[in-house]
């Protein structure tokens, strides 16, 4: 697989990374399998995908046991990234960002995972009780003692209370000229599909700019861009989607144009007995944003986990593009 560099620390991953969190959260829990999970891991490491993506959330804390057990079997061959920020209670998550807290995190994401360093660190999302600086120092501080090699923070969610008139990432931006000054980024978490474009606005400009790394977040529409959904089965009351406005059949129904233009380019750069499917297509497109740009689609599943890798050798062209830009908007959105 092609291989992209991660921020000014120059930290090397394949093209296309693995998102875990499917695995033990968020999405339909009858559907979560530990060993076929465990075997999609190790057909992403087989394939180039080394970047595993999870968080101490997921779960909350069995997503990184999970990896952990493939990482006592291939650590040399992965690159880790977990976060930290979030406690996970029974009916809500709040935010956790005192310097004593990430320190004990960071040392329980180690046990789990089964390593002596994670690769990259992320800040899940800054505490509003305590300076974004002060947790930041404290992650950099993790650095200096080797237990973690880079540092990145994930976007403000699109639901966050936002000024009239602001972009949508301009908060993020915020936070991270701020923690740049105390120690350097190497990578930004934030959603970007073809159907959720706003990161192309500011964000991504802002990262490659400064050498920053982008790792897109539900580059696969959290599903819905592989055409595989259909409007109207239904979701699990504990999968995410059940409450997102996009999956209501209604809506689910009025952004099949989108899908429909997807699989229209994959058939044109199909041959016999080698199908190109939408998904594909869909992270082709998000690869061709930017060199510094890691989609990180999630699944559980060894044959989707081959299929997205898959998508790595496929060049989209400048009609290609042309025509993604010119499918209609997703409707149903937070906003």
């Amino acid at each position: 697989m092609e291989r992209r560099t991660i921020g000014a620390a120059t930290l090397d991953v394949g093209a296309i990374g693995l998102g875990c969190m499917p695995m033990s959260w968020a999405y339909t829990g009858s559907r979560q399998r530990g060993e076929e999970s465990l075997r999609a891991v190790h057909a992403a490491l087989d394939r180039g995908s080394t970047l595993l993506d999870t968080a101490d959330m997921y779960g909350p804390f069995t997503n990184e046991l999970l990896v952990g057990r493939a990482l006592k079997e291939r650590r040399s061959e992965a690159f880790v990234s977990t976060k930290v920020g979030l406690l996970v209670g029974e009916q809500h998550i709040v935010a956790n960002g005192r310097p004593g807290y990430v320190r004990r995190a960071c040392d329980a994401s180690l046990r789990r995972l089964q390593t002596d360093v994670i690769d990259l660190y992320q800040l899940h999302r800054a505490d509003p009780e305590i300076p974004v600086e002060e947790t930041w120092g404290a992650m950099a501080d993790l650095v200096s003692a080797g237990k973690v090699r880079s540092l990145g923070l994930c976007a403000v969610g699109a639901r966050s209370a936002r000024r009239a008139g602001a972009r949508l990432h301009d908060g993020t931006i915020r936070q991270l000229e701020r923690v740049q000054q105390v120690f350097p980024v190497s990578a930004v978490e934030a959603e970007l599909s073809v159907w959720s474009t706003e990161a192309l606005d500011a964000l991504l400009p802002w990262c490659a700019a400064r050498g920053v790394g982008f790792l897109a977040a539900m580059p696969l529409g959290n599903g819905f861009l592989t055409g595989t959904l259909t409007p109207g089965e239904g979701f699990e009351r504990d999968d995410l989607r059940a409450r997102h406005p996009r999956f209501t059949a209604e809506m689910m129904a009025a952004n099949q144009p989108i899908v429909v233009g997807l699989r229209r380019i994959a058939r044109r750069h199909g041959l016999p007995g080698n199908a190109v499917t939408p998904a594909q297509v869909a992270l082709a497109w998000v690869l061709a944003q930017g060199r510094h740009v890691v989609p990180v689609p999630g699944a559980k599943r060894e044959r989707w986990v081959t299929e997205n890798a898959g998508a790595a050798g496929l060049r989209l062209t400048p009609e290609d593009l042309a025509e993604v830009a010119a499918l209609p908007g997703a409707r149903g959105s937070w906003d």
